[in-house]
Formats: C-alpha cells, sequence, structure tokens
C-alpha cells in the first residue's frame, strides 16, 4: 500500500532539518511527504525548498497561511495520494524503521483487512538537565499504558484515508486537543487502535518553564474548548483551593502532625516523575541530580497552576459558541 507521511510547520528553521534527516533515512521509505506551512517567517519554507529539489525525498510543500495544526493537517491529508497516512511533527527525530514498524499492522496478511489505526509511540530526547525533568515529569512511559485504551499524540500515528474521511478529519475549530477529539472519534467508529510501540518518535520536551506553562495553558484551555476531563479538573481544583489549605490550617491551628500529611501527598504526587527520573540522571553529576530532584515538584504544581489558568477559559470560550454545532462533536 502507498503510504503518504504527513506533517505541519510554523517557524521550525532550527528543527525541521531533524524531521527531514530522519524521514530520509527510513528503512521503508515513505512513497511521499506531504508538509503544511502555516506560513512560517524565519526561513523554513527555504529549508522545505531545498529538500524539495533535492529530490532526496518525494516531497511537496503546501502554502496555507494562516492555518492552525488541525486545518493543515487536513489540507496535508487531502493533497496525500496514498492509502495510509502516517503523522508526525516538525522537530522529531524519527527512528529509522518507525513507518515500517507503523504501518506493519496494515500490511500483515490476515489482519490488514481489519485494521484502520495504529498507535505509535515517543520518549522524551531532552537535550538538558531542565528538559530532562521535565520529560520525567510529564511524559509517560511503555508500561503505563494500557495498549487497549492508548489515545496516541499525532507525532506517531497511522490510518487509512478513507478512516480520516469517515472521521470527519481533525476539528478545525480548535487550536489544541485537536489530536485527542480526533482520536475519540476513530476509536468510537473503529473501536481500539492497533498498537505500535516499536514505531518511535524522539521528542524534545519544552526547555524552559515559560514555555511548559504556555503548552499547559492552552492545553487546559483546549479541554475547556471541547469539554474535556471534567472530572479531572475538578479534582485539581478540589486538591488546590481546597484540600492543600485545610490541610495547611490544620497544621497551624491544631497539630504541626498535619504537616506530615501534606508532605505524604507531595510524596505521592511526585512518586511515578520521580521512579522515571532516576535512570535518566545516569549522565549527570551529583549536584545536578539534586537540582533534577527540586524542579520535579516545581513543573508539577507550575503545571497545574497553568492548567487551572487555562481550563475556564476554554470553558467560557465554549459556554460563548454553545450555538456552533461543532463544539458538540460528542
Amino acid at each position: 500500500m502507498k503510504a503518504s507521511v504527513i506533517a505541519t510547520v510554523l517557524n521550525e528553521k532550527d528543527a525541521i532539518e531533524r524531521l527531514l534527516k530522519s524521514l530520509d533515512g527510513q528503512t521503508r521509505r515513505p512513497d511521499e511527504v506531504v508538509i503544511a506551512d502555516g506560513g512560517s517567517t524565519d526561513g523554513t519554507p527555504s529549508i522545505l525548498e531545498s529538500w524539495a529539489t533535492s529530490e532526496s525525498l518525494p516531497l511537496r510543500i503546501l502554502e496555507t497561511p494562516g492555518a492552525n495544526i488541525s486545518e493543515g493537517r487536513n489540507a496535508a491529508i487531502s493533497a496525500a495520494t496514498g492509502d495510509l497516512i502516517a503523522t508526525t511533527d516538525a522537530g522529531v527525530r524519527l527512528e529509522d524503521d518507525w513507518l515500517e514498524k507503523l504501518i506493519a499492522p496494515f500490511e500483515d496478511e490476515g489482519t490488514g483487512q481489519t485494521v484502520s489505526v495504529v498507535a505509535g509511540w515517543f520518549v522524551p530526547d531532552p537535550q538538558t538537565l531542565f528538559e530532562t525533568a521535565m520529560g520525567a515529569t510529564v511524559l509517560p512511559q511503555l508500561r503505563e499504558v494500557s495498549p487497549e485504551t492508548f489515545l496516541p499524540s499525532s507525532r506517531s500515528v497511522a490510518f487509512r484515508k478513507a478512516a480520516w474521511e469517515a472521521s470527519g478529519g481533525y476539528p478545525e475549530w480548535l487550536d489544541y486537543c485537536e489530536d485527542l477529539i480526533f482520536d475519540l472519534r476513530l476509536r468510537d467508529l473503529y473501536g481500539s487502535f492497533a498498537f505500535a510501540p516499536d514505531a518511535i518518535v524522539h521528542f524534545r520536551p519544552r526547555g524552559t518553564l515559560k514555555a511548559f506553562l504556555k503548552q499547559y495553558y492552552q492545553y487546559a484551555r483546549g479541554d475547556g474548548k471541547a469539554d474535556l476531563w471534567r472530572r479531572r479538573h475538578a479534582i485539581r481544583y478540589l486538591t488546590y483551593l481546597v484540600a492543600g489549605p485545610l490541610l495547611v490550617i490544620l497544621a497551624l491551628l491544631h497539630s504541626p502532625w498535619w504537616w506530615l500529611a501534606l508532605l505524604a501527598g507531595l510524596v505521592v504526587y511526585t512518586s511515578t516523575p520521580y521512579r522515571r527520573l532516576w535512570p535518566m540522571l545516569a549522565p549527570y553529576g551529583f549536584f545536578e541530580r539534586v537540582e533534577a530532584v527540586f524542579l520535579v515538584p516545581v513543573i508539577r504544581v507550575a503545571g497545574d497552576l497553568a492548567k487551572m489558568i487555562g481550563y475556564p477559559v476554554g470553558v467560557a470560550w465554549r459556554l460563548h459558541n454553545l450555538r456552533r454545532p461543532e463544539v458538540h462533536w460528542r
């Protein structure tokens, strides 16, 4: 079957080469690569043009100025001629056998006719100590997910073009969480996805706290717009606005032993990130390891606060747009 790889870009001059080089080195060469550029002004288009004219990759470039991620992906998929669509993101690094592993379930005789979606996997690719702590804090490990319920990021997923058409494509009214809504629609149509954990994408975590806060604010705003994860967000508000302050008040006014309850909660809350972090610290010295240990709760709490700010903004947008039929996507 013909396999098309698609991606969107916007001002990715410093990162796009990583993707293009790893696509060029695939053991199963893509039959075509379609990249939608949302209006880059930093030199990204010239890099793409250089690769397109070199004929090293069967690369086509779509100019989609002002398009959001969903619009760009839909445009690229619509223009693609492959039966299978593999999606990824600018700036990632693909394992050499990523595409081979990702589309193998479609081509496996006896199961190929029943597979509509294949979920790949991604791992953190940190370049600094902060990025190492970030990856350990926010990115799950393979052993932590259930293949039957896993909803893949669109940096590593493949599906039949016919499935994309049947689902209605990526939701263009959403600027964030669009791949999650797309996944949920596909699961409603086709059930659990095939899982290809060896189809690995290396993803660099956010490099600064400011960039991370912006990312998580936008994610939570997308949750609010799409009416996702009400219970998770409610638990977060209850924890920070009710349970936490109550424990502090009890510790100050009743008994200092309540500080132990607060500390125990923090230990439980950070136990999973610390379990991920320890093997990732092998290249670092003692003082850097101590710094990483302190970074984990800072990142965890900062991310929660960013979500608590972003979610009501998204909910307010949703309430203001309830007459739009697309917001009632369920």
